[in-house]
């Protein structure tokens, strides 16, 4: 039984995490399985977006707890293997990724959706970081999450394992935004046809600049982004989309 799918269709590589009877939790197999399928989908060029997503009513519950019993002579739990190598791939996936949660999320299932470019959830979605009720602390995750999360909002939930509705989770910048059920798919769909609009390497570059730029000194800033922007205009995307501009025609990288 395959844990993870994935397809693709309209440049869009959609993976889904499958394992509903312990409510997508994070398990060494699925966790193989989900790294499978990013490298997959980063190396297919005709990807050109990633969608994550899962079945059933909860996005993802975090550490499959029965695994994470100390084992005989291994210091480390399973999930710490390859956990943070996936947070990476999608953190620094040149592709946009597009986080759709199905519905409710915690914990370590909270680690993925921050690391995504964009997420979007159900209002009818709940979100907690559970870690200190179990005696554990939100590790791996607290990298992306914190990058993500107003302070005082990260320093509340962390240490009160409180359950927060999507609302709250917009506000306070875990995810992107929270709709109607029934619009969740078009909400998603929204975020990818703006996306695939854009060149490819140009928008592997914004990815990093948004994350770059705010560590930079006012002047250092400016004199990377002023040879950057040099470059940008000089390369082959950029000549193409003032061709395409200039032509009334979509670019290259726009037709699907």
């Amino acid at each position: 039984m395959t844990l993870v799918h994935q397809d693709l269709a309209a440049g869009v590589a959609t993976i889904t995490l499958d394992s509903p009877p312990n409510r997508n939790a994070l398990s060494v197999r699925l966790l193989g399985e989900l790294r499978e399928r990013l490298d997959r989908a980063l190396a297919e060029p005709a990807a050109r977006v990633i969608v994550l997503t899962a079945t059933g009513k909860v996005f993802c519950s975090g550490a499959d707890i029965k695994e994470q019993r100390a084992a005989d002579g291994k210091p480390d739990a399973p999930v710490t293997a390859s956990f943070p190598e996936i947070l990476t791939l999608i953190w620094e996936s040149p592709k946009p990724v597009i986080c759709r949660l199905n519905g409710t999320a915690r914990a370590g299932g909270l680690g993925l959706v921050a690391a995504c470019d964009f997420a979007v959830a159900p209002v009818t979605a709940s979100f907690a970081f559970t870690e200190v009720r179990l005696g554990v602390v939100p590790a791996m995750i607290s990298v992306p999450v914190l990058r993500r999360l107003d302070p005082r909002a990260a320093a509340e939930y962390f240490l009160t394992g409180e359950v927060f509705d999507a609302a709250r989770a917009a506000e306070i910048g875990l995810i992107s935004k929270a709709v109607p059920e029934e619009e969740l798919d078009a909400a998603v769909a929204h975020y990818a046809d703006l996306l695939i609009k854009g060149a490819p390497e140009a928008l592997a570059l914004t990815k990093q600049l948004v994350r770059q730029v705010p560590a930079m000194s006012f002047p250092e800033g400016l004199r990377q982004m002023t040879t950057l922007s040099a470059e940008r205009f000089t390369s082959e995307e950029g000549q193409e989309g003032i061709a395409a501009y200039m032509e009334k025609r979509p670019p290259t990288w726009a037709t699907r």
